[in-house]
């Protein structure tokens, strides 16, 4: 009898995601820092694991998968991605900049690639919530359309209320507040300009 002998594996090689991680931010035009700020991930974490020093956790990877827009097969794999005709997002993929404690959520609906020159967001601000923020960078405008809701905008001291379906648009380099002030939930569309 004749005995088999089965052909002895190589296991495969783990991805090279720092590679994969580094040409994904590239392509996107982002800093270590834009991803740092957006992932929640530290910028020495960062350069780590696009050394290949380091592997990221799962939770690391889903946090960076996350802000980059894509899912974490993606990012795991050291090929190439193919272009779909159609690019599609879960509502999970969403990345989202949760302010609790401030009453509202950010929803970032525009692409990673486009930040810090035009980027829009889903605000859904709770009774009483708000988007209090600090000057942005100068020539920095925004446009907030009403959902659903009340809001008031406030720039400078000015304040004014918005209609359901009216559009808000205002510069953001001063300081600027979107407050719910109703008593439901408001939902509006914000887009973020950049000079």
């Amino acid at each position: 009898m004749k005995k088999v002998i089965a052909p002895v594996t190589t296991p495969a090689a783990p991805p090279e995601v720092g590679a994969t991680l580094q040409r994904l931010r590239l392509e996107r035009g982002l800093t270590l820092e834009d991803l740092s700020r957006t992932a929640g991930v530290s910028k020495s974490m960062l350069s780590q694991i696009e050394r290949e020093k380091a592997n990221p956790t799962i939770a690391v990877a889903w946090r960076l998968a996350n802000a980059l827009g894509i899912g974490m097969a993606e990012l795991l794999t050291s090929e190439a991605p193919k272009v779909d005709l159609i690019r599609m997002l879960e509502p999970h993929e969403t990345p989202t900049l949760p302010g609790e404690h401030s009453g509202y959520v950010l929803k970032i609906l525009g692409p990673m690639e486009l930040a810090g020159r035009f980027e829009w967001y889903e605000l859904i601000l709770a009774p009483g919530g708000a988007l209090v923020s600090n000057p942005h960078d100068p020539g920095t405008s925004e446009h907030l359309t009403l959902i659903a809701g009340s809001i008031e905008v406030e720039v400078d001291g000015a304040k004014k209320k918005l209609k359901v379906g009216g559009t808000a648009r205002y510069d953001a380099d001063r300081t600027h507040a979107i407050r719910n002030i109703g008593k439901t939930e408001a939902k509006a569309l914000m887009v973020v300009t950049h000079r």
